[in-house]
């Protein structure tokens, strides 16, 4: 342990201000996106330097938070007893993230499947936009282009950070850093392919039509799924990224990596969700 002086196999935590720290950049980073996208405040809309601010702040936090969990780390504090606390807390997290995604889910198979029971509103405009699915004048994104592109690419990413667990595990330290590598790289290019499938819709105004007017409920779901899922390809990205620096400095060993581990989890986490977005956003209801 790194207190000689503890005799237990518990870590009690020095005081630390990265959780304030971090809430009220969030804070700020959060009403700096309205401020950005409405405005607010007497601030005009698309005025950026207070989501700049924010942002800037959760990274910091982000930097400064991490140093001290892997210090702690390579101190000695995450006994066996720690190990398991921050087991249980990795699959609550990811339990948490999974309902997320359960609750649009939801909204979505019943925009779907009882889309016709809309079609009987007594408001024309409601029953026109909702009298078929997708709304008249959408028009969808074809599955088997970048969709399936991107599925490839994360199945593909699933593959190649088992494979760095499994180099982890057997001390293979030269073949995890090359799955490591593949492994950002991957969520790096699927990243930069959702963003360019974005700027297709929205240059080509697939969800936006005049016809689609009444119809802004499915372009709005379409991006609130897919755009939340991406910000989790992105935060997985930088937790893989993290992991490969750790593993470059001389971190992890086959006995204890659970930094590594839990961004494992949470990278299988995202490719699973992708692969049921995949399926019934792109494939089956269109």
């Amino acid at each position: 342990m790194a207190q000689d002086a503890v005799e237990h196999d518990y870590h009690l935590v020095n005081p630390s201000p990265w959780p304030f720290v971090g809430s009220a950049a969030a804070t700020v980073m959060a009403i700096g996106g309205v401020i950005w996208m409405k405005g607010m405040f007497g601030l005009e809309k698309h005025t950026l330097w207070p989501f700049l601010l924010g942002l800037f702040g959760v990274l910091y936090t982000m930097v400064g938070w991490w140093t001290e969990v892997v210090r702690e780390a390579n101190q000695g504090d995450h006994t066996p007893v720690v190990s398991i606390g921050l087991r249980y807390g990795m699959i609550l997290f990811i339990a948490s993230e999974v309902m997320f995604f359960v609750a649009w889910f939801w909204i979505f198979f019943e925009m779907v499947l009882f889309q016709g029971v809309r079609t009987q509103s007594g408001i024309e405009e409601v029953a026109g936009a909702w009298a078929t699915w997708p709304p008249k004048g959408v028009e969808t994104v074809s599955a088997w282009q970048l969709p399936l592109v991107n599925t490839l690419t994360l199945l593909l990413s699933g593959t190649t950070v088992t494979w760095a667990h499994h180099a982890i595990q057997t001390d293979d330290r030269k073949g995890a850093r090359l799955a490591l590598i593949l492994t950002v790289v991957l969520g790096i290019l699927f990243s930069l392919i959702q963003a360019y499938e974005y700027n297709h819709i929205l240059h080509e105004n697939l969800f936006f039509s005049e016809e689609a007017a009444n119809a802004g409920l499915y372009g709005s779901s379409f991006f609130m799924a897919t755009g939340f899922h991406g910000f989790h390809v992105l935060i997985g990205t930088i937790f893989l990224a993290v992991c490969l620096i750790r593993l470059m400095k001389g971190d992890f060993t086959a006995k204890q990596h659970f930094g590594f581990e839990s961004a494992a989890w949470y990278w299988h986490f995202v490719d699973v969700v992708w692969l049921f977005l995949f399926a019934f956003v792109y494939v089956v209801f269109v």
